[in-house]
């Protein structure tokens, strides 16, 4: 009879974890580890409602459940698709200069209060959270040589006090262990408030805003950080600088897209 057991506990399935969720879940206790053991002190509040949040994220399972993910998207610009496709058909007939763009989540409810408080209003308790859930999810896409914040303009930086891409792309680069480059951009000029204008007057807005410090060897593949993506022209006029500055592939991870 034991070596019947024997057997039978030898022959029977394994269960096995996918390698990506493994991954994700690293990437969360990691961060949870490094920017928020005061957890065990302290417990956390939901920052979207504030009813108790769980042990590892600031939010309440209700609110956690009602994420609104970014699953199903094109890989070129984030746009939210009924089916997977390889490209909107936007990109399809004008191809962006970024190779791939990733949104965490699409710019909906408790996003679009999470981000303007992280954004205008000095919350880093929500940056925090919003770097969490970027990174679990950032954790399985191809990797790059080294992650760049979308940078302010010195005055724009003065006034706000903080750079919420680079608040953004810190611990995301800590919980993926990846090099973060925060000087390699330069914003050229002051630049009128995207949310100001439309999509035409945006591109126009930044033209020749962006430009690449130095002449130091620049990596082969990058990645931009951002915290929300409406049109792109942020994003694709900073590509473009370093496109011409000589970097093979720019990607774009943002936390929201506005669908």
């Amino acid at each position: 009879m034991g070596r019947s057991g024997s057997l039978e506990s030898m022959s029977a399935p394994v269960n096995q974890t996918c390698p990506v969720e493994v991954d994700k879940a690293r990437a969360r206790f990691w961060f949870w580890l490094r920017n928020d053991a005061a957890r065990l002190l302290w417990p956390s509040r939901c920052l979207a409602c504030g009813e108790c949040g769980d042990d590892a994220l600031d939010l309440c399972p209700a609110c956690a459940r009602a994420l609104p993910w970014n699953r199903c998207a094109c890989p070129r610009c984030a746009i939210p698709l009924p089916a997977p496709a390889l490209a909107c058909g936007t990109c399809l007939q004008r191809p962006p200069r970024l190779a791939m763009v990733h949104a965490t989540c699409v710019y909906a409810p408790p996003l679009d209060r999470l981000l303007p408080r992280f954004k205008f209003h000095h919350d880093l308790a929500a940056g925090r959270l919003l770097a969490q859930l970027m990174a679990e999810t950032c954790v399985a896409l191809p990797r790059p040589d080294a992650l760049v914040p979308i940078p302010l303009h010195r005055a724009r930086l003065r006034q706000r006090g903080y750079d919420q891409a680079l608040e953004l792309a810190k611990p995301l680069a800590r919980a993926l262990q990846l090099p973060l480059l925060e000087d390699l951009l330069l914003r050229m000029r002051p630049t009128a408030a995207q949310s100001e204008l439309d999509a035409v007057a945006r591109r126009r807005n930044l033209r020749n805003a962006f430009a690449v410090r130095g002449h130091q060897p620049l990596p082969a593949h990058v990645v931009l950080i951002d915290d929300v993506m409406t049109t792109g022209a942020t994003l694709h006029a900073a590509a473009q600088a370093l496109r011409r500055a000589g970097v093979a592939r720019v990607d774009a991870w943002v936390c929201a897209r506005v669908p």
